[in-house]
C-alpha cells in the first residue's frame, strides 16, 4: 500500500477504513467457510443472538459492497462465529501486516493486536482500571489456592496417624492460613483504592465474602498488619 503524507488525508483515511473493513470481512468469510456455513446460516445465528444481520448485508460486506461496518455488528459476528471481536480486526496468522491508524506504516498484525488489547504498553496511554482488575484477579487466585491448601492440611492433621505427620500438616496449615490472610488483606486495600477512584471493584467469590464484610471493622486502622487483623 502506498503511504500518504498528512496532506493526503482525504485519500488516506478512506483507504485505511477500507483496509480495516476488508480485513474484518475477509476473516468473517474465512471463519464462515471453515464452519461450512452459508451467509444465511451466519445471518440466522446473528438473529438468534438478538441482533439480526440479514444475509444480503453479510454478502455485501464480504464482497466489499457494504459502505460501513458498525461495531455492534462486529461484536455479534464474532459471537456468532465463536471468536473474539479483536480477532476479526487483527486476524493473526492470516493477515501478516496491518495499518493501525491513518498515515501510519504497516506493522505486523501480532504487534498491532497486542497494542490494541493493552498487552503491550504504549507510552502515555492510560490503561484505566485494567491493571487494578488484573491484580485483583491474581490476588483472588492466590487467596483461593491458599484456602484450599489450608483446608487440605487441616484434614491431613486431623487424620494423621503419627505425631510427626500431624505436626507437619499443622505447619503447612499455618503457612497457607497466613498466605490467605495476607492475600485477603491486599484485596481489601485494593478494593478500597478502586472505590476511592470512583470505580466498582469486581465481584468476589463466596469463599472470599469476608473481605468486604470485615472492611468496616478495619477501616479505622488501614495500616494494621495481616497478623493483627487475624
Amino acid at each position: 500500500m502506498t503511504q500518504h503524507g498528512f496532506d493526503d488525508e482525504e485519500d488516506d483515511v478512506p483507504e485505511w477504513m477500507d483496509r480495516v473493513q476488508a480485513t474484518v470481512a475477509g476473516e468473517v468469510r474465512r471463519r464462515r467457510k471453515e464452519r461450512g456455513w452459508s451467509a444465511q446460516d451466519l445471518a440466522d445465528r446473528c438473529e438468534q443472538l438478538g441482533h439480526p444481520i440479514p444475509r444480503n448485508v453479510i454478502a455485501n460486506m464480504e464482497s466489499g459492497r457494504r459502505a460501513g461496518l458498525p461495531l455492534v455488528d462486529v461484536m455479534v459476528l464474532a459471537a456468532a462465529l465463536e471468536t473474539y471481536p479483536v480477532y476479526l480486526i487483527f486476524p493473526v496468522g492470516y493477515v501478516d501486516q496491518t495499518q493501525e491508524l491513518p498515515f501510519q506504516h504497516l506493522v505486523p498484525t501480532w504487534d498491532a493486536l497486542r497494542r490494541f488489547t493493552g498487552e503491550e504498553e504504549v507510552l502515555a496511554h492510560d490503561a484505566g482500571m485494567v491493571p487494578d482488575f488484573e491484580f485483583h484477579a491474581s490476588l483472588v487466585r492466590t487467596a483461593l489456592a491458599a484456602l484450599e491448601e489450608e483446608e487440605q492440611a487441616r484434614f491431613t492433621a486431623k487424620t494423621a496417624t503419627g505425631r510427626a505427620q500431624q505436626e507437619e500438616a499443622e505447619r503447612r496449615r499455618t503457612k497457607y492460613a497466613d498466605q490467605a490472610v495476607t492475600a485477603k488483606y491486599e484485596l481489601r486495600r485494593l478494593r478500597a483504592e478502586i472505590r476511592d477512584a470512583g470505580a466498582t471493584p469486581p465481584d468476589l467469590p463466596p469463599a472470599l465474602g469476608d473481605v468486604d464484610q470485615t472492611e468496616s471493622s478495619t477501616a479505622s486502622d488501614p495500616d494494621q498488619t495481616p497478623e493483627e487483623r487475624r
